[in-house]
């Protein structure tokens, strides 16, 4: 059991799975979630409110205050999401990658410190390897970010280890691949469904199409989350775990599935590229596989779907073709 578990960003796409998921197992004695309502939805987990088991306390994480800091004093897990998700904004915007990751996940800690939490799960992000010399790329790789969005989930992940050396928590940290799926609000796939219902004749895609990435099915992604977390409290310590798919899926095959999902004909593709060698923006990785072989030794979890059906679920689940299961 997780006993009393705060989630931070749990309105959020990623976290309000992990909610929908513990209380649909009772993993927990009481869930609380704390989320400013920036990127995420009250709407994903309405279902919840008014439950016993459940608790929202909305709040800001850049601002240390009694609103949200009391929750973690009883606290025996935290699931930290909270953090701004779009990569591309950090090219224009770094400091609100700055003050909504990093400043945000270290009031998070100093919470749990004050608090005497000891287990925690942190979401960071494959762009902390930036442009991997090797692929697939396993843990040890070293963290070269070419994103500030990137390098601020490095930055937390090195806070998250300080804190767990120096006060004793037991930390798993997950660097996911791409997730996707029901309730995404951005990412590629939303892009292009948006795109082709405002033109159906014409889709833009940034970059030259041959960008290669991992794709997860949040399905896959919350299983992973969970049985990593129950693993660092059984084992203790501090461990990072890539948390992605076996295959990878090019821009271009991607919008083939989401135009052929759509029944549209004849779509001309339109490349937008903002870099030479034909990135989607500044700072974009234009090739991601993690190599996924730790996790499934250790914490014996794998994917169910491969990248190519983890995006067409997710294309027929935002079309409203495929129900959320």
């Amino acid at each position: 059991m997780l006993g009393r578990v705060v989630i931070t960003g749990g309105a959020g796409f990623i976290g309000s799975h992990v909610v929908d998921y513990i209380a649909a197992h009772s993993l927990a004695d009481e869930i609380i979630v704390i989320d400013n309502f920036s990127s995420g939805s009250l709407k994903n987990i309405e279902h919840h409110i008014s439950k016993n088991y459940f608790k929202l306390v909305k709040a800001d994480l850049k601002f240390f205050d009694s609103s949200w800091v009391e929750v973690f004093k009883e606290a025996d897990t935290v699931l930290h999401f909270a953090a701004n998700p779009e990569v591309r904004i950090s090219a224009v915007e770094p400091r609100i990658h700055f003050d909504e990751n990093v400043v945000a996940t270290f009031n998070v800690l100093e919470a749990s410190r004050k608090g005497d939490v000891k287990n925690h799960f942190f979401a960071s992000s494959s762009t902390v390897y930036g442009d991997a010399e090797k692929i697939p790329t396993p843990e040890d790789h070293p963290l070269k970010p070419i994103s500030v969005y990137g390098a601020s989930k490095a930055s937390c992940e090195l806070l998250y280890y300080a804190y767990s050396r120096l006060y004793g928590f037991n930390t798993v940290v997950g660097r996911y691949a791409n997730v996707i799926g029901h309730r995404s609000s951005h990412g590629v796939i939303v892009d292009f469904i948006n795109k082709l219902r405002l033109n159906p004749q014409m889709l833009e895609i940034l970059g030259d199409g041959t960008q290669k990435k991992s794709y997860l099915h949040i399905s896959d992604a919350v299983e992973a989350t969970i049985a990593t977390i129950f693993h660092v409290i059984n084992v203790g310590g501090f461990h990072i775990f890539n948390i992605g798919n076996a295959d990878w899926i090019t821009v271009k095959e991607i919008a083939d599935i989401v135009v052929e999902e759509m029944n549209l004909k004849g779509v001309q593709y339109r490349y937008i590229m903002s870099t030479p060698d034909g990135r989607g923006w500044p700072g974009d990785v234009k090739f991601m596989l993690l190599d996924i072989s730790k996790i499934m030794s250790a914490v014996r979890w794998r994917p169910r779907l491969s990248s190519y059906e983890a995006v067409r679920k997710t294309v027929r689940e935002l079309l409203g073709k495929e129900i959320f299961t």
